[in-house]
C-alpha cells in the first residue's frame, strides 16, 4: 500500500532544516507532498509560485532528489482539507527547539479535532541545522552575509536577487 505524507509550511525560503525534515519523511512514506502555504493574511518575501520554483530547484537541481517521490504544490486551505484532497492522513512537522513545540503541539491537536484520522509526525532536523530559520536567513541575506551553511545554491541565488 502506498503511503503518502504531506509536509506543509511557508518555506520562505526553504532551508537545510526543511530539507532534513524532507529526507527523514521520505524514509517513512513512499511519496511526500511539500505543500507551500499561500495564506493571504501573511506577508512573504517570495510569492507562492516563487517558493514552489525555489523548492523545485533546490530539491531536483541542487540536491538531485527523485522526482517520483516528491510533489511540490501551493495551497490556500486548511491543511486537513488538503489532506482529504490528497488522500493522506500523515502530516509531517519539523521541530527545531523547545520553543517550536508549544505551537506545533497546539496545531497538531487542532488538526486532530478537525479530522480524527490525521496523525502529525514531528521530525527534528539534524543538530547542525536546528538553529536555521527562514526569518534569520532573510536577515543574513539582507545584510549580505554568507548563506552557504543555510541554503542550497538555488535558494541563495533567489534571495540575492531579492536583496540586490
Amino acid at each position: 500500500m502506498k503511503k503518502i505524507g504531506i509536509y506543509p509550511g511557508t518555506f520562505d525560503p526553504i532551508t537545510y532544516g526543511h530539507i532534513d525534515v524532507i529526507k527523514k519523511a521520505l524514509n517513512i512514506v513512499n511519496e511526500l507532498v511539500v505543500a507551500v502555504s499561500n495564506d493571504h493574511s501573511r506577508e512573504y518575501l517570495f510569492s507562492a509560485d516563487e517558493r514552489v520554483q525555489i523548492i523545485n530547484n533546490c530539491l531536483f537541481k541542487d540536491l538531485k532528489f527523485k522526482k517520483n517521490k516528491i510533489k511540490i504544490l501551493s495551497f490556500n486551505s486548511l491543511t486537513t482539507t488538503l489532506c482529504k484532497k490528497l488522500k493522506t492522513t500523515i502530516i509531517f512537522r519539523g521541530l527545531r527547539a523547545v520553543s517550536d513545540f508549544e505551537y506545533e503541539f497546539q496545531l497538531a491537536g487542532m488538526n486532530r479535532k478537525l479530522d480524527k484520522e490525521i496523525e502529525t509526525v514531528f521530525l527534528m532536523s539534524d543538530i547542525a541545522n536546528q538553529v536555521i530559520s527562514s526569518q534569520l536567513v532573510k536577515e543574513i541575506a539582507k545584510y549580505k552575509g554568507n548563506l552557504k551553511n543555510f541554503l542550497t545554491k538555488s535558494a541563495i541565488h533567489s534571495l540575492k536577487q531579492k536583496y540586490d
